[in-house]
């Protein structure tokens, strides 16, 4: 059930452009809503599942949600303006006291299967950049794909932040969660160390994760081309048993490699891993 309360759009105008894939139609919109979550007093989340463009979300004293997402066209010719405009839309809905964004459309199936997107290539982009004000207690799920980065500020809240070729940046967080990437680095600066477990990852970037003092934590990290450097004095774990396989009449044995340390008297498990880039952990 949506629960939009309030909402305005302005359509920009239809212009010409030129540029990747031949696009040469652009058209613009810029929408407004104001969404009410169905039991402000109990715990509450925001979903935002998005393919191409970036999300910023903004923690704030209130207890609405205030969207503001810039929509944007970009199509070959007017037939594909049109069907563009048929077939992706943007779905609120809200349940279990969560608030979901899904932007939906024929390049889902694509997505969810790992193929490139040129692929069967509709004639159009349709791109979503979201700008989101939430109450300051709230857990985020933040998605996208390509063309935008994820940035969040001054929320409390468990958080799962995942994009493909994009940066993360999260600032102000006193929570607990996983940042994922792939072509892109991934900054966190808790406001509060965080109680529960965290993952951080990326393919091609650095890891900058800043903790408060006093850090108590586990840490299991992993790097092929950079360094590992930390603020904190921290102690070497055992290594992790390696994992067993079978292999025909042959036993195989696998270790992740990872490098353990603890910092202060250990604590919740905080895993690190970059292939191209540095692992920063930070003193704030």
């Amino acid at each position: 059930m949506k629960k939009a309360i309030v909402w305005a759009c302005a359509i920009g105008l239809v212009v010409p452009v030129l540029g990747a894939k031949d696009y040469q139609i652009k058209k613009t919109e810029d929408i407004q809503k104001t969404l009410s979550f169905p039991e402000p007093g109990l715990d509450r989340g925001i979903v935002v599942d998005n393919i191409f463009g970036s999300i910023t979300v903004q923690g704030y004293q209130g207890t609405e949600v205030q969207l503001q997402i810039h929509k944007t066209i970009k199509a070959r010719n007017e037939e594909a303006l049109e069907r563009a405009l048929k077939e992706v839309e943007l779905e609120i809905t809200s349940e279990d006291n969560i608030i979901d964004l899904y932007v939906d459309g024929p390049f889902r199936d694509r997505h969810e299967r790992g193929e490139r997107s040129g692929r069967s290539n509709p004639g159009y982009e349709v791109h979503y950049d979201f700008d989101i004000k939430v109450p300051l207690r709230t857990d985020i799920s933040l998605k996208t794909v390509t063309s935008g980065n994820i940035s969040v500020q001054g929320v409390e809240g468990d958080f799962d932040i995942r994009n493909v070729n994009g940066r993360i940046t999260v600032d102000e967080i006193a929570g607990s969660g996983d940042a994922h990437t792939v072509n892109g680095g991934i900054k966190v600066v808790f406001r509060r160390n965080p109680g529960e477990n965290c993952s951080f990852k990326t393919i091609n970037g650095d890891l900058d994760i800043f903790f408060t003092d006093r850090l108590s934590a586990d840490f299991r990290l992993k790097t092929f081309n950079g360094d590992i450097l930390s603020d904190f004095p921290v102690k070497y774990l055992p290594l992790e048993a390696a994992k067993e396989e079978r292999k025909g009449s042959k036993y195989v044995y696998k270790s992740d490699r990872f490098v353990g340390v603890r910092a202060g008297n250990g604590g919740p498990q905080m895993k690190m891993d970059t292939l191209n880039g540095d692992i920063l952990i930070h003193k704030r």
